[in-house]
């Protein structure tokens, strides 16, 4: 009950923050839907049934059970394709570049979700008093700040509110909800989803587009999958099944009465469902819910970012750990700010949460329909689901995602091109960065000889030796450090104790201290040590040294110094890469943060050898 309590705030804060817009856009005149009794059940039941297919069905019965150790989350299911006996190169190459894709889409909703969130609750102080419609985009703006100010503290300070908070807000959407329904009881017929199904008939090509204003009550479907690795997959089910869900439809069945009794109440029907004295303490609980729910999309671009650059798909950036007891709570400036810059610009260029509506659900819904397609990919090869289980599903699921995401592209012209855009320079930035990592590794390599045959030629050679252990780090752990080469070729000098250390990043989201590290005696004074960590962990070196003791390489830090490469990338007209590649991944290797920083190495004990290398 704890967990649950806690997932409440952390899982559930972007689809408990829908109700105040999603009905609203769903009429919105754009739409050419008329507030009829017909329509307003027909749009009930699609909300109704939507959140059952989406979120009971597909997300809490199928897609959770596909954890890689205990985590979720687009990366964290992309990761589980096995590349070797599963798949061929070709297929997985697709699914993984599908699932990158993904994963850069869910920048662009870390970007609209604060924005439309916090700015749809202000919204709410115009329906007290036309008076407050100057000031909504400058309290929103002063919010946003305020939120993105205090990511440094994290989370752990804060944390213990969402629920409690989150709690109070559920139950207060259902209080409003059961309110609204007293006041026309028949909108307990849109549970039929015959009422869904007349509405399509009834309303032709512009019922299918509503589809788009829909899908918004589904928005957050994601976080309930990528945070289930910090709460587990039951008490998100029971949070969900117990509170959330029926609250939920609760809000939604009675702002559809408030509509039936009123049309009038359009413009805020959820506002408008409280009586006059709870208007301002809605909007403040309504602020607060917001701000959680920005928290939680923000906490996930910290952590999506985390894992990409452990995976090699973005270059080193300072990654602050905010919790020295909760796993997982990271904080990264650099993706801080540029979040609060774009919620800044989205909220001053968009100006009201209903424009900001049409930029939400493009993301989303193609972030959705890939999870399905990985889903009954990683179904197929490691559970053995049956073809005929297989069509069943994706006949279900994919046609929904595909009808959800095909409501959603008219909205591009009008806002849907921003998480487009967004996905697609992330994208690009990504795989730049992956196939240069791929390219410098090939150049370096080339002159590199076997650890074994380096070893063989020192002992010929008979290179000067210095007191000392010499510690030359490397991404191959097979291969031979280009710093050590460099090192012997220029200087001719080598440590009386030389350790060729590699950090490799594993397909699972954690690795237990005692599998943390290898050590392997490759001559009487050469060690090779190979540390292990998961794609939701960061390196640290220092940690490394010390559970290198429990093998019996023992280190002095005072007579221990850390030899790095520092590579100056040479763009050239035959490269592996087309020349702006090149020249993208000079600038993202220029401005990727310092190894010796990355790493928790002592600054005082590092010696970099710079070595020119042509792409």
């Amino acid at each position: 009950m704890a967990l649950s309590l806690t997932a409440l705030g952390i899982v559930f804060g972007d689809i408990g923050t829908s109700p105040i817009y999603a009905l609203r856009e769903s009429f919105n005149p754009a739409n050419g839907i008329a507030p009829t009794q017909a329509n307003v059940l027909g749009i009930l039941s699609l909300i109704l049934w939507s959140l059952i297919i989406v979120i009971s069905l597909k997300y809490l019965t199928f897609v959770m059970r596909a954890d890689n150790h205990g985590e979720g989350g687009i990366i964290a299911l992309t990761a589980l394709v096995n590349p070797r006996s599963q798949v061929t190169a070709r297929r997985r190459l697709v699914l993984v570049m599908a699932g990158l894709f993904g994963a850069a889409l869910l920048y662009g909703d870390s970007m609209i979700t604060p924005a439309i969130s916090v700015l749809s609750a202000i919204e709410g102080l115009e329906v007290a008093t036309p008076l407050f419609r100057p000031y909504v985009i400058p309290i929103t703006l002063v919010i946003l700040i305020t939120l993105f100010s205090v990511q440094r503290r994290g989370t752990a300070g804060i944390g213990m509110l969402f629920g409690p908070v989150t709690l109070v807000w559920f139950l207060t959407l259902a209080v409003l909800g059961v309110f609204g329904i007293a006041s026309h009881p028949g909108v307990i017929a849109a549970v039929n989803p015959l009422q869904g199904a007349a509405f399509f008939a009834r309303n032709g090509l512009a019922g299918f587009l509503v589809l788009g204003s829909v899908f918004l009550v589904v928005t957050g479907g994601e976080a309930l999958y990528a945070d289930m690795g910090h709460f587990g997959i039951r008490p998100i089910r029971l949070t969900w099944f117990i509170l959330v869900l029926p609250a939920l439809v609760l809000n939604y069945f009675g702002q559809g009465a408030v509509i039936l009794e009123d049309p009038t109440t359009l413009e805020h029907p959820f506002f408008l469902m409280a009586p006059g004295w709870a208007l301002y303490p809605l909007v403040g609980m309504a602020t607060l819910a917001t701000i959680i729910a920005s928290q939680a999309v923000i906490s996930g671009a910290f952590s999506l970012t985390q894992q990409a650059i452990q995976l090699g798909y973005l270059p080193r950036m300072k990654v602050e750990h905010t919790s020295s007891r909760e796993i997982g709570q990271v904080y990264l400036p650099g993706i801080n700010w540029a979040l609060m810059l774009a919620c800044l610009g989205l909220v001053i260029g968009f100006r009201t949460s209903s424009n900001l509506a049409a930029a939400y659900g493009v993301a989303v819904t193609t972030d959705m329909a890939v999870t399905t397609v990985i889903f009954v990919v990683v179904a197929a090869k490691r559970w053995h689901w049956s073809p005929r289980s297989i069509v069943l599903f994706l006949s279900l699921f994919l046609i929904v995602d595909l009808a959800f995401w095909g409501a959603n592209l008219p909205k591009i012209p009008q806002g849907g091109w921003f998480p487009i855009v967004v996905a697609a320079v992330i994208f690009t930035m990504m795989t730049t960065w992956k196939k240069g990592r791929k390219v410098l590794a090939a150049r370096l390599e080339v002159g590199s000889l076997p650890i074994e045959l380096l070893i063989a030629d020192i002992r010929e050679s008979q290179p000067t030796r210095v007191p000392g252990t010499a510690v030359f780090m490397h991404k191959d752990p097979d291969g031979t450090p280009p710093a050590l080469m460099h090192n012997l070729k220029h200087n001719r000098v080598l440590h009386q104790r030389v350790v060729l250390m590699s950090v490799v990043t594993l397909d699972v989201p954690r690795v237990a201290d005692e599998d943390r590290v290898s050590v392997v005696r490759v001559a009487d004074d050469f060690h090779r040590v190979s540390a292990y960590y998961g794609f939701a962990e960061s390196p640290d070196v220092p940690t490394i040294l010390e559970l290198c003791e429990k093998s019996g390489l023992a280190f002095d830090m005072m007579q221990t110094t850390f030899f790095l490469s520092r590579e100056t990338l040479v763009a050239h007209p035959k490269g592996g890469m087309a020349g702006w590649r090149q020249r993208l991944f000079g600038v993202m290797a220029r401005n990727s943060l310092q190894a010796t920083v990355y790493f928790g190495i002592p600054p005082n004990r590092v010696v970099e050898l710079g070595m020119h290398v042509q792409l």
